[in-house]
């Protein structure tokens, strides 16, 4: 028994609406920490849980199709691909609602310096997240190459940022509280670009069928 093109189209729907989600999810809490909004930062934890339930219809979803249609080929893979997904998008949600979190804490007190690289990474993640996405709908291999290439600004930014917190930290101990939970939220938003490369590197799987997992990324 075949899938449906339009049973295709409404996984590729729920998906698209949970990556929008998602995307305003990463977006409102780095605003909520660089604009002091804590209100915002609310909003993002509440939202969760709309993230979630996206999460696990589409893995019902996914489910049943394997279940009741056994496809193979390109349909197997773009639906267990679907599946993988998913998971990381739910990851990346949860990274968002961690810095969220990070932001009701620092809002509380004064502010360490003016966000200026955190801001920069959240950019480039948040725009990762939206190309992998892409890349996987569209089935797009050079889109994900490309998402997986970029993973290495938001590494060097996320050491440049823990560079300057610690010599901060050093020369103001006052500073040791703040200070690591800046450091987290930079580490949150570090790991929410790894799960878009994860995506990216999914959905080269799903197209080629070639594993790329920990090669070098000029031998995509």
């Amino acid at each position: 028994m075949t899938v449906k093109s339009d049973e295709i189209g409404h996984l590729n729907e729920m998906l698209l609406k949970m990556a929008s989600l998602v995307e305003t999810a990463i977006k409102n809490s780095v605003k909520s920490l660089v604009d002091r909004d804590s209100d915002l930062a609310l909003q993002v934890i509440e939202k969760d849980k709309e993230i979630n339930t996206y999460d696990v219809k589409i893995d019902e979803e996914c489910i049943r199709l394997l279940a009741l249609k056994q496809p193979m080929g390109k349909d197997l893979r773009f639906i267990t691909t679907a599946m993988k997904i998913t998971t990381d998008m739910e990851r990346i949600a949860d990274n968002a609602v961690n810095i969220a979190e990070r932001s009701v804490e620092l809002n509380r007190e004064p502010i360490l310096k003016p966000y200026i690289d955190i801001p920069r990474m959240s950019r480039i993640a948040q725009g990762m997240v939206i190309d992998a996405i892409n890349a996987f709908v569209n089935g797009n291999t050079t889109l994900a190459k490309d998402v997986i290439m970029r993973d290495d600004q938001v590494d060097d930014l996320n050491s440049a940022v823990c560079e300057e917190l610690m010599e901060m930290m050093i020369r103001d101990p006052s500073t040791i509280t703040r200070v690591v939970k800046v450091t987290y939220v930079s580490k949150y938003l570090e790991r929410l670009a790894d799960h878009a490369t994860n995506i990216a590197e999914d959905v080269i799987y799903m197209v080629e069928g070639k594993i790329i997992r920990h090669m070098e990324p000029g031998k995509l």
